[in-house]
């Protein structure tokens, strides 16, 4: 009867615990990515007035610019929550761009939300091999024949 008693018992506590494990292993993860100026760091700055290099100064240089002109900086900040082993999902984004002037003096300073954004179409550009028809094999097979030792030869003293 006794060892009954503490077989239950083993049991329990295996179950008990096997449970606890789970709803643990079931909590959220949290990632945070990049960067975005606080709104006092912005409140310092001033339209019109400041420059690309007073607003490296204050805020520090972006991850990313404008790509053909660098008319802006753009700071981003993205927050992740995963759950177990399901794909994770973003719920929170926030930029920030810093437009400037041909000159380099800020023109505009706005933030957007998650909220804000719009779902964009990338297009994909894929550059296509221009070998068709011929298997990772049969190429190199075929330069078994091209292989001329005598390039491998120093013939100069």
């Amino acid at each position: 009867m006794q060892k009954l008693r503490q077989l239950r018992h083993a049991v329990t506590r295996i179950v008990l615990f096997g449970a606890l494990a789970a709803v643990v292993a079931c909590g959220p993860i949290i990632r945070d990515h990049g960067y975005v100026p606080t709104d006092d760091d912005l409140a310092r700055l001033e339209v019109g007035r400041d420059t690309r290099d007073s607003v490296a100064a204050v805020v520090g240089r972006p991850s990313a610019a404008g790509l053909l002109n660098d008319e802006g900086w753009y700071y981003v900040q993205s927050r992740w929550r995963q759950y177990g082993p399901t794909a994770p999902r973003e719920i929170d984004r926030q930029l920030v761009a810093i437009s400037f002037t041909p000159d380099g003096v800020v023109r505009n300073i706005e933030r957007f939300t998650l909220e804000d954004g719009n779902v964009v179409p990338l297009s994909r550009r894929v550059t296509e091999t221009n070998i068709r028809g011929v298997s990772v094999i049969g190429q190199l097979l075929g330069n078994l024949g091209v292989f001329n030792p005598g390039q491998f030869l120093d013939t100069q003293p």
